[in-house]
């Protein structure tokens, strides 16, 4: 296993903590909403260093193709469940969200299937980065003023990451719909 896909591995194990942290702090402004916001933070930027790591030192693998994305998405999912069950991320953002994940992953397998491994594209990059910052946004307000304070803010939030996650779902099938037929 390369030095990569080892520290996509520790992204995904910080899941789990990030979860119970957000979970202690109810969504109250406090320590455990800023130590949520910080193992999210860490989490998030081992998507951009394992990303250089594998480029820079040739450790691409087909493993590391699929690992990525995916722990991109448990890592994000995981703030969105949260703030939708506190009110702020809407249930059908998050269901565009989760549509748009299933249906990505569904062509990946598909096109495994054939042969042909789709790495992440660049509005899928894009999507991912603007993710974590507008849940990154949206923690800090709640480590300062508790969940929900800023609802315009909130909505701004969302809106980016429906629109970036459309707009990437949509850009992935038109460059794979070939994978699609025989």
């Amino acid at each position: 296993m390369t030095t990569a896909s080892k520290i996509t591995l520790v992204r995904v194990a910080f899941i789990p903590l990030y979860m119970v942290l957000m979970y202690l702090s109810g969504g109250a402004a406090g320590l455990m909403m800023w130590l949520s916001l910080a193992i999210f933070m860490i989490a998030s930027l081992t998507d951009y260093i394992d990303g250089y790591i594998a480029r820079k030192y040739n450790q691409v693998s087909d493993f590391g193709k699929f690992l990525d994305p995916l722990a991109d998405k448990l890592l994000t999912i995981a703030a969105m469940v949260m703030f939708c069950e506190w009110g702020i991320f809407p249930a059908w953002a998050l269901m565009i969200v989760l549509t748009r994940e299933f249906a990505v992953t569904g062509l990946r397998l598909v096109a495994v299937g054939k042969g042909t491994v789709i790495a992440a594209g660049q509005s899928g990059k894009f999507k991912t980065a603007s993710t974590m910052i507008g849940l990154c946004v949206m923690m800090a307000v709640a480590a300062m003023m508790g969940i929900g304070a800023i609802a315009w803010l909130d909505w701004v939030i969302v809106a980016v990451i429906v629109g970036t996650t459309v707009y990437s779902g949509v850009e992935y099938f038109i460059q794979n719909w070939n994978c699609l037929w025989d």
